[in-house]
């Protein structure tokens, strides 16, 4: 007979009830053999004082693994194993506490290298990272959101947007976009040309999608975004790269491709090159819109940082000079505000956009329309044009201060232009280093340089990376800029030691 005294445990300091804690403890004898089909079971009497549970207890185990299909209770002989239970084949085990969530699956599934990214998991407080220009958190509005998502959540009105809504996003924040947006980037579009998405990678994605078929050629920068390299790619494309320089993008390059190749898109971040900063001149932004016009290409448009520009006025996209509808532009909030917050848009001409909503119906069928409806608020009382003015003048001190201290303490390694606007600098490491080498020596002081070879895919060698300056205040860009010098000294000593 099975010992089920000792096999039996029941754990009275947990929430969940006695009975069902009986009930699994039976499935897995039965799943793992020690109770094969057709085996006996105790009668509720006798498995009671074996265990030392009230009968009713008992009783309420069985009634639940006869409801479950795993036992069947046979008139004037008993209670057994269902007899039609199949043994379950298991992988054997040296250890039963290993959990199967730290197993290989059972099963192939597809990887696709083109998604291997080392992205750091997890940021420890005393270290500190080179990171791409990111908005700080810190000066985050979140007071005045909050304020404002529970007026609404307390609105009886609101319950409506509590059920499932159009995959274009909200309405509301939809229009408030399409004036907010008009004014303030010279759009001339309605609610037709938008569609809300979580953020300005979903744009992008949803784009690729529907632009691409295998091998279908678009334009990218000889340096570029690498995420949207990945999605591109991801899509089957093949990425034809042009050089840019201190005017942007080469398109007289982008012309000559059109003449030998059948383009898709073109890929641009024009008001801040990403990532060199570099802005897209007037006539290299005209010369792209009669190509767009001329070839039948589209212009991913990604204007990420637009809010930031801190010696002039922000320069208005492409999109607000196109008229024959070829740009498709892409932006989001959560730059601005705090990347928590998946707020982004897609604009196009409306065949492309109602598309691009099918096609959102099955990746995310909705945004947040609470969320949504706090954003459209946070725009409508002006709140988001003081928090943008607030930020401008912060990070434009904060870029300042960093370029001052790169300069005077380290430009014997490093050289650099002082950016016109957004949150990173283009660094370029004097060519007797590397930033293998740099990446290495850093961790020794806390400073953490992941993923350099993805701002020189194209291999050309110009060993620049992007650094951001946003997120770090005076103290701490002080002593990111001493941990990064402390580096290089340790560089130096070793070479000095070595030779």
């Amino acid at each position: 007979m099975i010992p089920y005294k000792t096999i039996i445990k029941i754990d009275r300091a947990i929430k969940q009830p006695v009975y069902i804690q009986l009930t699994n403890q039976f499935i897995d004898l039965i799943k793992e053999g020690t109770l094969p089909p057709q085996a006996k079971l105790p009668g509720t009497r006798t498995l009671s004082d074996l265990i030392g549970l009230h009968r009713k207890t008992v009783i309420a185990c069985y009634e639940e693994l006869t409801l479950q299909g795993w036992i069947e209770s046979i008139p004037q002989k008993g209670t057994f194993v269902h007899k039609d239970i199949p043994m379950l084949q298991q992988q054997k085990w040296t250890d039963k506490t290993v959990s199967r969530k730290d197993s290989t699956t059972g099963f192939t599934f597809k990887r696709n290298t083109l998604l291997d990214r080392k992205f750091p998991q997890e940021y420890l407080n005393d270290y500190m990272y080179v990171n791409d220009g990111v908005a700080d958190e810190r000066l985050a509005p979140i007071k005045e959101l909050a304020v404002i998502y529970r007026k609404i959540a307390n609105k009886k009105y609101t319950l409506k947007y509590l059920n499932y809504g159009t995959t274009y996003g909200n309405l509301e924040l939809r229009e408030t976009l399409v004036s907010y947006l008009n004014e303030t980037r010279g759009l001339n579009i309605t609610k037709d040309n938008i569609l809300i998405t979580r953020g300005s990678q979903m744009g992008m994605f949803l784009a690729s999608q529907l632009l691409i078929e295998n091998k279908d050629y678009i334009i990218v920068g000889e340096t570029n975004y690498s995420s949207a390299d990945t999605t591109f790619e991801f899509a089957k494309a093949k990425l034809l790269r042009v050089k840019v320089d201190e005017n942007g993008l080469d398109t007289k390059a982008i012309e000559s491709l059109c003449k030998k190749y059948t383009i898709k898109a073109v890929y641009t971040t024009p008001h801040h090159h990403h990532p060199t900063t570099v802005t897209l001149s007037a006539q290299r932004r005209m010369h792209l819109l009669n190509l767009a016009k001329t070839y039948r290409f589209a212009i991913l448009e990604d204007d990420y940082d637009y809010d930031f520009h801190y010696n002039h006025a922000p320069i208005l996209p492409l999109a607000s000079h196109d008229t024959c509808g070829n740009v498709i532009y892409i932006g989001s909030i959560c730059k601005t505000v705090a990347p928590v917050y998946r707020v982004g848009y897609l604009i196009a001409s409306k065949d492309f956009v109602d598309e691009c909503a099918k096609l959102r119906r099955f990746i995310d069928r909705q945004g947040d329309a609470i969320l949504e409806l706090t954003f459209s608020n946070f725009i409508k009382d002006g709140s988001l044009d003081r928090h943008i003015k607030k930020l401008v003048k912060i990070y434009k001190a904060r870029r300042d201060l960093f370029c001052k201290l790169l300069r005077e303490e380290m430009s014997d390694y490093l050289s650099f232009e002082i950016p016109k606007g957004g949150m990173a600098l283009w660094v370029t490491l004097n060519k007797n280093y590397s930033w293998d080498t740099v990446r290495e020596a850093a961790k020794q002081q806390k400073l953490i340089i992941s993923e350099w070879q993805r701002y020189d895919v194209a291999n050309i060698k110009h060993n620049a990376i992007r650094m951001g300056f946003s997120c770090y205040n005076e103290i701490e860009a002080r002593e990111f800029v001493d941990r990064f010098k402390r580096t290089m000294l340790i560089i130096n000593e070793q070479e000095s030691f070595n030779n």
